[in-house]
Formats: C-alpha cells, structure tokens, sequence
C-alpha cells in the first residue's frame, strides 16, 4: 500500500555505448577545438622563437621585451651583448630579445 513497484528500464542499446559516448561527445570536441586554437600555434611560436634564439650570431640587429634596439656585439650560453650605441653596450638575457631585425633597420632610424 505505501511502496510503490519499481520497474526496470528496457534497454535501448545492449551495450550501453550509445549514451556514453554522446554525452562525452561535446567534451572530446571541445577539447579537439582547444588544441588546434590555441595549444598547436603557441608550440609553433615557441619553436620559431627557440630556432631564433640559436641562430643569433655577432652583428644581427634584435629587439629586447623591452623595446630596446641594438646590434648584437657578443652570444653566450645565456646572455647577450648588444651595442646599444656607438661605444655602449649593455648585457641582457637571451631570452629577452623578441624580434631579429632585417640588417640595416638602425642605420633608418
């Protein structure tokens, strides 16, 4: 009289895939989207910035993070001579440097 019956539910799938996989369906594409937006191009970047940073060599023209110009005097392991100005020269991090400059750019400004 107070419990009421339960009755199973029939089984559309026998396999119980069907519901599964839509309903994670969204997730996996979401996921999928995420990568080629914005996982593959930032490992392109770096890539590109990496193959920069190992083909610097003495006279490239290179722009710091900081917006400082100059010409590359000195390379090592980890920092960076650039000659600022004529008898100036200042050390920074290669890491630092964000752009390689077409030779020539200084002498136009």
């Amino acid at each position: 009289m107070f419990i009421s019956n339960a009755y199973a539910q029939a089984a559309a799938d026998p396999l119980g895939l069907g519901g599964n996989l839509t309903s994670f369906l969204p997730l996996i594409l979401m996921f999928v989207v995420m990568y080629f937006l914005m996982i593959r191009p930032q490992q392109k970047r770096a890539k590109e910035q990496k193959a920069m940073m190992d083909a610097l060599a003495k006279g490239d023209e290179v722009v710091t993070a900081g917006g400082i110009l100059g010409k590359v005097a000195k390379v090592g392991d980890v920092y960076v001579t650039l000659e600022v100005s004529a008898g100036n020269e200042m050390v920074v991090q290669k890491a630092s440097i964000t752009t390689l400059l077409p030779k020539g750019t200084l002498k136009a400004l």
